[in-house]
């Protein structure tokens, strides 16, 4: 099966070397990809080749898939998945995992996301939408003074502001709004009630009608250790979060994702792909924060090695709907993922700095590429989250233990990680 990953990023590097790994698998394609999304074959391993077409370029992207005997298309980034790639493929009969552009506005619009839980009952904080800046400053002054602050469209991950006080309040509103921060994802926001809580990310497989639930991961969205400096795309994760019980996880089930689908269907709609739910733990109950319409960066890089079933497999029965014909099974392992960025990430940072001992290697664990591109012979950087160093082991400090290893074994200019990745679940491990 020759199958093409759509995207940059370490998961996509993470999805491309476990598609790479499937028996089925005969080739695979990642683009753009970066430094690491090529390689030969090996025993067991399809080899991987590195395209330059833009994951926004849909109609070279559908070009290429149609020439090239494609038989499944992933796609990583919600760019595309919102733009209606989904939908474009299967005009011309290709086959490629994820929602429809109908159903990606549970990611594309936060707006129509918090408005899909108020009317399905999905439990989620009280909120506002408001569509001016006058709007959002009358509303935040008759407020409590603590609110998140989020840009209704796509901003990669960094449009939210969790804000303390009145005045941090509109100063986010006058970055989305008025400074245009983050182009026309900033036309509306979207003013909630700040929780507190811990926070669990929910993923799972979905056929249109079941779905099945990942390992239960926890991101770390501060770029600094502690939770301390500004919201990023992800920092690290690990999975499964152990101090999440059985019981929750049910309840995410049963009042979460399968109410998601179950109205999707009643609208004439099918969610085939993957479900993420951002969710909290608070004194209220369970909340649902947000939602995504793909797998999590680093999300991915932390779940998907854990997956020990054909993920081909798995991807063909959500298609055809027929989930329930697979056992979707997973290591007992516990796995670690530390990304490494660039200094000054997420604002303002150097591209193009020389990277070194890229070659190390320890047992069971992977380095995923995500900022870095070839020049010559010489590996560089070329974003904010360079690399995610990934580890599993019997226990979270076991797995922490060789992540970091590895990751300190990785050497630019300027590199910076958490040192903290994990430390959330550390008391139930």
């Amino acid at each position: 099966m020759r199958v093409l990953v759509i995207g940059s990023g370490g998961r996509e590097h993470a999805l491309a070397w476990k598609l790479a790994r499937s028996p089925r698998a005969t080739k695979i394609y990642v683009t753009p990809g970066n430094a690491g999304t090529r390689w030969p074959a090996s025993a067991g391993v399809a080899p991987c080749e590195t395209l330059p077409i833009p994951a926004d370029d849909l109609q070279r992207l559908r070009e290429f898939a149609a020439a090239n005997a494609i038989d499944l298309t992933v796609v990583g980034p919600e760019g595309p998945l919102v733009d209606g790639i989904v939908d474009y493929f299967q005009q011309v009969g290709l086959r490629i995992f994820g929602p429809s552009k109908q159903v990606a506005q549970l990611e594309g619009s936060k707006a129509f996301a918090k408005q899909f839980m108020s009317e399905h009952g999905i439990p989620t904080a009280p909120y506002a939408v408001a569509r001016t800046p006058e709007e959002a400053f009358a509303y935040i002054d008759q407020h409590e003074p603590t609110l998140v602050v989020k840009a209704d469209g796509l901003a990669a991950g960094k449009g939210v502001f969790v804000c303390d006080t009145r005045e941090e309040s509109r100063a986010a509103v006058q970055a989305i709004m008025v400074d245009r921060a983050f182009g026309e994802a900033g036309s509306a926001v979207v003013l909630e009630d700040r929780l507190v809580g811990r926070e669990l990310s929910v993923l799972a497989f979905c056929d249109g009608r079941r779905a099945a639930v990942m390992p239960v991961a926890r991101d770390h969205k501060r770029a600094h250790d502690g939770d301390q400096g500004p919201n990023t795309g992800g920092m690290g994760a690990f999975a499964p979060a152990h101090d999440v019980p059985a019981d929750v996880v049910n309840e995410v089930v049963t009042r979460v994702i399968q109410p998601t689908l179950d109205s999707l269907i009643a609208s004439g709609n099918s969610y085939r792909g993957v479900l993420y739910a951002g969710l909290m733990l608070t004194e209220r109950g369970l909340m649902t924060l947000e939602f995504n319409c793909r797998f999590g960066d680093p999300e991915a890089q932390a779940i998907l090695p854990l997956l020990k079933t054909d993920l081909i497999d798995v991807i063909d029965a959500c298609l055809v709907g027929q989930l329930d014909r697979v056992a979707v099974e997973w290591s007992d392992e516990v796995c670690v993922a530390v990304v490494l960025a660039s200094a000054g990430y997420p604002n303002e940072y150097r591209r193009g700095l020389p990277i070194s001992g890229l070659d190390a290697s320890l047992p069971n664990s992977v380095l995923f590429h995500a900022g870095t591109s070839q020049h010559g012979d010489q590996v560089v950087t070329s974003g904010g989250r360079v690399l995610t160093a990934a580890a599993t082991g019997p226990t979270l400090a076991a797995a922490a233990e060789r992540a970091y290893q590895l990751a300190a074994a990785v050497r630019f200019d300027g590199a910076f990680y958490r040192q903290d990745i994990g430390q959330t679940g550390a008391a139930h491990t």
